[in-house]
């Protein structure tokens, strides 16, 4: 496999064109790097990220961020065997509403949801709009908006 021995690096936008390294990540595996590479926010610290591109540099991998916000570290709930992927609705107003949750066994089963354009949840569609990983809370986020289409079964 060409990507083995893969690393990701988070660069942090200083000025126009000059990026500084914040976080580097050497035991990582390909599948993780590619769902984190697919959220378009990052969360650490207290710090939001907003992602602005991606490269790969040899068997390097990085991800280029600004600054989006600053909030207070919260903890974390208990912990569950498995990743957890929430889905929430894109409604500010209503705080981001949790549609549904899951734990996963692994990182390809959470890019096939946060990568796709349109999810159904109980017969509803919901069309993507961003997502996250929240590694102080340690859940994939996909925000999604309702369509109004509705499956018929």
């Amino acid at each position: 496999m060409q990507f083995e021995g893969a690393m990701l690096e988070y660069r942090l936008q200083k000025d126009k064109d000059k990026f500084e390294p914040i976080y580097y990540y050497t035991n990582i595996d390909l599948p993780q790097i590619l769902t984190r590479r697919e959220c378009e926010f990052f969360i650490k610290e207290g710090k939001t990220y907003k992602q602005l591109s991606s490269a790969i540099e040899g068997e390097l991998f990085v991800i280029y961020v600004q600054l989006y916000e600053e909030t207070p570290i919260e903890m974390p709930e208990h912990l569950h065997e498995g990743i957890k992927l929430e889905i929430r609705e894109l409604n500010a107003y209503k705080n981001y509403p949790l549609i549904t949750f899951e734990y996963m066994t692994n990182h390809l089963d959470i890019l096939s949801i946060i990568g796709s354009v349109y999810t159904y949840i109980e017969g509803k569609e919901w069309e993507r709009d961003s997502a996250e990983i929240d590694e102080d809370q340690g859940v994939y986020v996909l925000y999604v908006k309702p369509t109004g289409y509705t499956l018929i079964t």
